[in-house]
């Protein structure tokens, strides 16, 4: 216990007026903050090593205290027990009937001092009372305190209650000529009983010469000391190598799992790059495909167009009437020669693009409204911001493709009703809306609408298409990220 004191004391330091004040809270704050990170960063080891040993050395004192404290008790208990046994062997036959008996006689006193003044009892006791129940000092190896009457102690009231009480080298102010002897002492208080009703009448105080059961309460002391250090040092260690193992596992898969994640990273970047390579792909060969496109209804209309035109005018020439050829024959070939070259002129129309390259956004969209609406005489709503931000040729394609053939669903499947087309920007990203009032229809039966082709075009340029159907109308979105062109 004292050993637990002087620690407390240690550690009871009074704050300093700078910390205690509220201009030191921050540097404060500041070094357990810092305490706390620098705590973070030991491993699990070194953590266990640190707070373990201080935990195990709390555990370590407090048992230690308690255990020697309940040993240092029981030893003086036992030794008192078996001093006041012989004391009271030697001592009882010489009183007298302390019952009826209110003083000792002169011979009692003459057989007491005898005994208690020669031979081995008189070296080993060093004081010696024999108490009444009412505080008075029948007999005391010091004279001058026989016949006195003092206030009963609360050792002399456990004793007279039965219980033999012992005290090692601990004296009140009562006591100081045996605290002046010098040595140290085993206080004493035995009851005295009578032997036929076995009740307390009479209580024995003396104090023992206690040199050689300081010697051996010191010796078993240390020996339980040195068994608690000994066990607690035992489990700091092996739990010190248990968690050595733990924390030396946890820190090779942390290392594991930092590889894992850097070649994971890797990996992202590759598929970020490659995602970006494929996209750039796209977008050229989108451009390369509708330069073909180009180049295919350019040469239609250079090539098959202007024959069917020319065989067209030869049968309007008059070497080809007078042949004999009748009326009706002719003019079938003339009107089936018109056909084929309506044909060959929308099919030129339809592949040839206008110059979108160099087109804004919105003039891109009206360009398709305003195509729309002459080629089929309806009418489209156009709902366009103020400004939107200018796409590459590959976005500017895939929008006025987009527009292009959801218009003409539009106006096949959902007979032209509340055509409506609609731009603008959500969530940084360019997004372009064609819808209708029509019946819809099912996507997944919808092979002749061109849908899967639009949606493999915007998704190769990285994206999103969306189709919106139902008895209400029917709804295509796609939204791009787009980086504005200087």
């Amino acid at each position: 216990m004292e050993v637990l004191a002087t620690a407390g004391l240690k550690l009871n330091v009074p704050m300093s007026p700078s910390l205690s004040t509220k201009g030191g809270q921050g540097p404060m704050i500041r070094l357990l903050q810092n305490l706390a990170r620098r705590w973070s960063e030991l491993s699990l080891a070194l953590q266990f090593l640190v707070a373990g040993g201080f935990c195990l050395l709390a555990v370590m004192l407090v048992v230690g205290s308690w255990v020697t404290m309940q040993i240092r008790d029981g030893v003086i208990r036992n030794s008192a027990a078996t001093t006041a046994l012989y004391v009271d062997s030697v001592i009882a036959p010489l009183l007298p009937d302390l019952r009826k008996s209110e003083q000792l006689s002169a011979s009692v006193r003459q057989a007491l001092d005898e005994t208690l003044g020669q031979g081995a009892l008189g070296k080993r006791l060093v004081s010696f009372r024999l108490w009444r129940r009412d505080g008075t000092v029948l007999y005391a190896k010091d004279a001058s305190l026989t016949g006195r009457r003092f206030d009963l102690s609360d050792n002399l009231r456990a004793a007279f209650k039965g219980s033999v009480v012992a005290q090692f080298d601990t004296f009140d102010e009562n006591e100081s000529k045996e605290k002046a002897v010098g040595v140290p002492l085993l206080e004493i208080y035995n009851p005295v009983r009578e032997p036929w009703s076995g009740d307390v009448v009479a209580v024995t105080e003396f104090y023992e010469v206690a040199d050689d059961f300081k010697a051996t309460l010191a010796s078993t002391l240390q020996s339980s000391w040195l068994i608690v250090a000994g066990t607690t040092l035992t489990a700091f260690i092996l739990l010190s190598g248990i968690v050595l193992r733990g924390s030396r596992t946890i820190d090779d898969q942390r290392g594991a799992l930092r590889r894992q994640v850097s070649e994971l990273q890797g990996l992202v970047t590759q598929n970020s790059a490659l995602r970006h390579r494929v996209q750039r792909a796209s977008r050229r060969a989108t451009a390369l495909n509708e330069r073909y496109l180009r180049r295919i209804g350019a040469d239609l209309h250079d090539g098959p167009a202007q024959l069917v035109a020319l065989a067209a005018l030869r049968l309007d020439s008059p070497a080809f009437s007078g042949h004999g050829e009748s009326p009706a024959e002719v003019a079938m070939i003339r009107k089936t020669l018109e056909e084929a070259m309506r044909e060959i002129r929308g099919i030129c129309t339809g592949l040839v693009l206008p110059q979108i390259e160099t087109a804004a956004a919105t003039d891109i969209l009206r360009l398709a409204v305003e195509e729309h609406e002459r080629r089929t005489g309806t009418s489209v709503a156009l709902t366009l911001p103020e400004h939107l931000p200018e796409p590459g040729p590959s976005e500017k394609i895939s929008i006025y493709r987009f527009v292009q053939e959801g218009l003409n669903n539009a106006f096949r499947h959902g007979r032209g009703k509340d055509q409506a087309v609609r731009a603008g920007m959500r969530n940084g990203r360019l997004f372009v809306e064609v819808s209708d009032g029509g019946p819809g229809f099912d996507p997944a039966r919808a092979e002749g609408l061109g849908l899967a082709g639009l949606r493999e075009r915007v998704e190769s340029i990285g994206g999103q298409f969306e189709t919106l159907t139902g008895a209400q109308g029917t709804r295509l979105v796609i939204s791009l990220s787009v980086e504005e062109q200087a």
